[in-house]
């Protein structure tokens, strides 16, 4: 439920702190009193498209704040996604003068299709302009979708793997003889380079070895000239740490620091006796080997010459030869027709399991949203008349499924039901287009109730935006009872110019405008008393309220039908 809506600095609102209640609110205000501003506010808090005029003339920026009762469906959601969690859920836009924006959940930096995934699940908006899509088809299906409880996304991705194994079959077909010359020479150039058998780091280790190998009598004559320098000679450096090591211990007794210098000597003697021992080990491993080198010139030319001829660096020859098997490999799978032709039939499958899945949900949907609608039209100023859900098949597989969906309806009784768009006209359209937006709304909250919101919850609240223009007397007494049924088990708010619709408002808010230092700002009070029936007289009969408009005004009120006591929105 939305709890407060909090607006700085928007389009003509300097601030602006509303809070609302359970039930049912209505906004009223003279037109051009801005009584829409807090439907776009929430729609931009939402995560709705910004533009820079949405921020007030002199403002550097606009701030908007929407908080709502956390859904215990999202807990995990919000947990998931870093944010964090309790029982309430506040939702921040700011918006400067260049149209640039930011977006926040309970305080921590969102993205706008964060802000969008939580209005999915707080707010349901239904505007003036719903009847609209009553006439298109993918809105048609899209609502009886919603209504049936569906998930089409499985659908669509069965629909386009077997677009895609389609048309993987239809290339392998017209290309047949070029994969076929593709695979050839992809096998040559293979069988190339896996008789030089490319081993990885093996380039680096050849090059080592090749570079020891033709240095070899340069590294015996360094190592044996080395060796005797440490060892052999009688100016050998072992001798001659000997040497001083016999003069220092002679006098090492008249002074004990001689010691210090005694003990490292005796280190670098041990220490060049290790060397002397390794270098006469390595004396005795390492000799030239004409014929490994000849080997090993041998096979560098050979990887530098694949090299050269593929124009990839040596190095690179174990990883061409890897790429170029994966590339056979679905090269032979792209030409395998009679594996491609099994894959197109087991996506066919699949595919008419998912649309069988979703157009039996469908069908058991049609029925009880045809009845509903049905029975709000009566309420509604079309008695005797009928709405229809009709499924219509399709001659060609489809990404949505078997059949398209379509609103018919017989505007009355005896007559039959028709396209609606062909036979509505503009009035009627606006009364199946609220008639639809309750019922589903309806629908919607009762379905959640039943299953307990676990995996598909309906928002808690429901906004109507005008959606009542263009019907009246009767009928908009109608709209008024139907809007109040709804808040007992829902959230509503309304924007309307009825007095019928008005009346019915467990709460109202009155939206007015006024000129301060040249600026026109839009400011919105809770009525009630006296000040309520004044706003609905005023509705009924202009801006001269006359008595007759007052006791009207009064006998609307008193009429609607009463509630239990809810808290008050305050402003």
């Amino acid at each position: 439920m939305l709890k407060h809506l909090t607006l700085k600095d928007f389009v003509i609102v300097t601030h602006l702190d509303v809070s609302f209640g359970a039930g049912f609110t209505v906004l009223t205000g003279e037109t051009g009193a801005g009584k829409s501003i807090l439907i776009d506010a929430l729609q931009l808090a939402l995560g709705a498209r910004a533009d820079s005029p949405v921020v007030r003339d002199g403002a550097a920026r606009a701030d908007i704040t929407a908080s709502f009762d956390a859904p215990a469906a999202l807990a995990a959601w919000l947990e998931e996604h870093g944010f964090e969690g309790g029982d309430e859920l506040m939702l921040r836009r700011i918006i400067d003068a260049q149209g640039k924006s930011r977006g926040f959940i309970n305080g921590s930096p969102a993205t706008l299709a964060q802000l969008r995934e939580m209005a999915d699940h707080l707010v349901d908006i239904h505007g003036q302009h719903a009847w609209q899509g009553l006439t298109r088809p993918a809105s048609v299906r899209a609502l009886l979708d919603e209504q049936a409880g569906l998930n089409t996304r499985p659908l669509a991705q069965a629909y386009a793997h077997w677009r895609e194994a389609m048309e993987s079959l239809a290339r392998a077909k017209t290309r047949q003889g070029e994969l076929d010359s593709e695979r050839e020479r992809l096998a040559w150039q293979i069988g190339e380079l896996e008789r030089l058998g490319p081993k990885a780091d093996e380039w680096a280790e050849l090059n080592a070895e090749h570079q020891r190998l033709s240095h070899g009598q340069a590294l015996v004559d360094a190592a044996h000239q080395a060796h005797q320098w440490v060892d052999e000679e009688d100016h050998s450096a072992s001798r001659l740490v000997a040497r001083a090591l016999n003069a220092l211990d002679q006098v090492s007794a008249w002074d004990p620091q001689v010691q210090d210098v005694m003990e490292a000597l005796r280190g670098a003697q041990a220490q060049l006796d290790d060397a002397a021992h390794s270098l006469n080990a390595y004396l005795g491993r390492v000799e030239p080997d004409p014929q490994r080198l000849e080997e090993l010139d041998t096979r560098l030319s050979a990887w530098i010459g694949l090299a050269r001829r593929y124009r990839r660096a040596p190095e690179e020859l174990p990883a061409l030869l890897s790429e170029w098997r994966s590339a056979l490999k679905a090269l032979e799978k792209a030409s395998d027709l009679e594996a491609l032709e099994r894959a197109v039939a087991q996506a066919e499958d699949h595919w008419r399991d998912e649309a069988q899945r979703v157009s039996q949900a469908r069908h058991q949907a049609a029925g009880p949203l045809s009845a509903s609608v049905t029975e709000a039209m009566q309420q509604l100023g079309m008695a005797g008349g009928r709405f229809e859900v009709a499924l219509v098949p399709q001659d060609q597989p489809q990404a949505f499924g078997l059949e398209a969906a379509e609103f018919l309806v017989a505007g009355h009784a005896g007559s039959t039901p028709r396209p609606l768009g062909k036979v509505a006209s503009g009035g009627e359209l606006s009364r199946l287009a609220l008639a639809i937006a309750v019922t589903t709304a309806r629908e919607r909250q009762a379905q959640a109730s039943a299953s307990n919101a676990a995996e598909r919850p309906a928002p808690s609240t429901l906004i109507f935006d005008e959606i009542d223009s263009g019907v009246g007397g009767t009928v908009a007494d109608a709209v008024g009872r139907m809007m109040k049924q709804l808040g007992q088990s829902a959230q509503v708010l309304a924007v309307t110019h009825l007095p019928q619709v008005a009346a019915c408002g467990d709460h109202h808010l009155v939206v007015s405008k006024a000129s301060e230092g040249g600026q026109t700002l839009s400011r919105i009070s809770p009525v009630a008393g006296e000040a309520r029936v004044a706003e609905v007289a005023r509705m009924l009969g202009g801006e001269r309220a006359q008595g007759t408009s007052l006791a009207h005004a009064q006998e609307l009120l008193n009429q609607a039908t009463p509630q239990p006591a809810r808290r008050a929105p305050h402003a």
